[in-house]
């Protein structure tokens, strides 16, 4: 009896480390699929065309995690552009970092900023850019302040968000454009352009207030 209750055990021993060696469905995921059926929505020269991104240019976008953009926008502005992915998150940046240097893209430069503050260089940037990450701002207006010293004089604030008219169930992950469009008015932008060929998002461009 003792036996069999030692091989009963033994087995479900052996059952628990085999079941806790299978991969979850989540990390078999292959994350260049996720990028793939984001970019279906939101092609990325088709983006980068609507915005004027041209080679040379000196890009940053806020919130660039693992850097689904930023590869495309490094390749547009090539090598005699820049681009800095910031980010609040450091594994993400870690995970960017390791990309650009396995994919052999050199002119990225990753940035960790703080919840309303870039971190990125005075007066030095073209394009400042946000694709769906404005609805994860705690103080969106803080931070589009703070953006605007590091422009250059003619630099423009790009944001692509999710529009709940386009998409009502996406809840809070979208915002009104009258919201997103007044809040940009109180950090000092206005509305030079709104694109809304997108299926799910608008692309709102803002330039600074003179």
């Amino acid at each position: 009896m003792k036996r069999n209750r030692s091989k009963l055990m033994l087995f479900s021993l052996f059952l628990a480390a085999s079941l806790m060696a299978i991969p979850s469905c989540q990390s078999q995921t292959n994350p260049d699929d996720w990028e793939q059926r984001h970019n279906a929505y939101q092609p990325p020269e088709q983006v980068m065309d609507s915005i004027g991104v041209k080679p040379g240019m000196v890009i940053a976008e806020i919130g660039a995690g693992r850097g689904r953009y930023v590869v495309h926008m490094a390749n547009r502005v090539g090598a005699t552009g820049k681009i800095y992915a910031n980010d609040i998150d450091k594994k993400a940046l870690d995970y960017l970092e390791y990309r650009c240097k396995r994919d052999s893209i050199p002119n990225v430069i990753s940035v960790l900023g703080k919840m309303t503050d870039p971190q990125l260089p005075k007066e030095t940037i073209d394009l400042v850019y946000m694709i769906n990450t404005y609805h994860h701002l705690d103080k969106p207006v803080e931070l589009m302040k703070n953006i605007i010293p590091c422009l250059k004089p003619d630099g423009r604030l790009v944001i692509i968000e999710h529009d709940p008219v386009k998409v009502p169930d996406f809840g809070s992950e979208a915002t009104a454009k009258d919201v997103l469009i007044d809040q940009a008015k109180q950090a000092g932008f206005e509305l030079a352009r709104m694109m809304m060929f997108l299926k799910r998002d608008n692309i709102y461009l803002f330039r600074v207030k003179r």
